[in-house]
């Protein structure tokens, strides 16, 4: 159990990356990735040359019998969520750090970059149910409880991952449109029928947050397994071929899963490794879009 005092240092450790990251590297390229993707209606006026001929504005133009277009301003407030995985499996990772250390740098940064554009951001926590959920507010102070939550939340026993429950909350809780980041290791189905309900309503983003030892077993004799997120215990042997060919298949199968469906409902994604440079992917995202 971290004291106070660590956790306060832990908070501050990521703050001081993460806001660096977004303030000088992420805000111009989130900007230019959601803002203008939700659009309100202004005013009318008279056609120009040049105008888009789709933003005519027929009964305005037939009454006046001179053209008009509708104009349109881009929305100044935009909602984030963050749909997070906290069961147990994001505490696994073989290299540097963990899948939920991973899951908590980049939220920082997604959440530190919604706040220096005036959004808000809010946080959904869940494993096979629904942890905890904090609604999108602004402020720097709101970032920080989130970090904190992240850092300490420790997921209740029955903590394995379902994304549909996240999905279906989100569905039912938030009606507002909002740009909806599901980090997790996707290390679930079926979710496909919330995630076409949510991609709907919202524009959603799967973020697939993995570690190497996720797909390959090392080869290295008999081993005793914890799943470590029903507590089952087993022997592995990995030394034998088609044990690690069955491992392989499996994430595979869950990998291909995630990226047909999320594509089927025109929702995108984007998979990080824990050893992989998250900055990096983060950028090529958001230039894609």
């Amino acid at each position: 159990m971290l004291t106070t005092s660590e956790i306060l240092q832990r908070v501050r450790r990521i703050e001081i990356k993460t806001k660096g990251l977004s303030n000088h590297i992420f805000a111009g390229e989130y900007h230019s990735a959601f803002k203008g993707r939700g659009m309100s209606f202004s005013e009318v006026r008279e056609y120009t040359p040049g105008d888009d001929v789709k933003a005519i504005d027929w009964n305005v133009t037939a009454r006046f019998s001179h053209p008009y277009v509708k104009v349109f301003e881009e929305e100044r407030e935009l909602t984030v969520m963050l749909l997070i995985d906290v069961s147990s499996s994001s505490l696994f990772g073989t290299h540097q750090r963990s899948k939920r250390e991973l899951i908590t740098e980049m939220s920082a940064v997604l959440s530190f970059s919604a706040v220096t554009n005036n959004d808000k951001v809010g946080v959904l926590l869940f494993s096979d149910k629904i942890e905890k959920y904090i609604p999108p507010k602004k402020g720097k102070s709101h970032i920080l409880r989130i970090i904190r939550e992240l850092i300490t939340h420790e997921p209740s026993r029955s903590n394995d991952t379902n994304v549909h429950v996240a999905l279906e909350y989100l569905n039912n809780v938030v009606k507002k449109k909002t740009i909806a980041f599901v980090l997790s290791d996707f290390i679930s189905r079926p979710y496909e029928k919330a995630l076409q309900y949510a991609a709907r309503k919202h524009d959603v983003i799967g973020v697939q947050v993995f570690d190497k030892g996720d797909r390959e077993l090392p080869k290295v004799g008999l081993v005793q397994t914890i799943d470590a997120e029903n507590g089952s215990i087993n022997w592995i042997d990995t030394d034998d071929k088609n044990v690690r060919l069955q491992y392989q298949k499996i994430f595979d199968e869950q990998q291909q899963y995630f990226i047909q469906s999320f594509r089927k409902c025109n929702a995108a994604t984007l998979s990080v490794r824990t050893d992989e440079d998250y900055i990096k992917k983060l950028q090529g995202f958001f230039k894609a879009r």
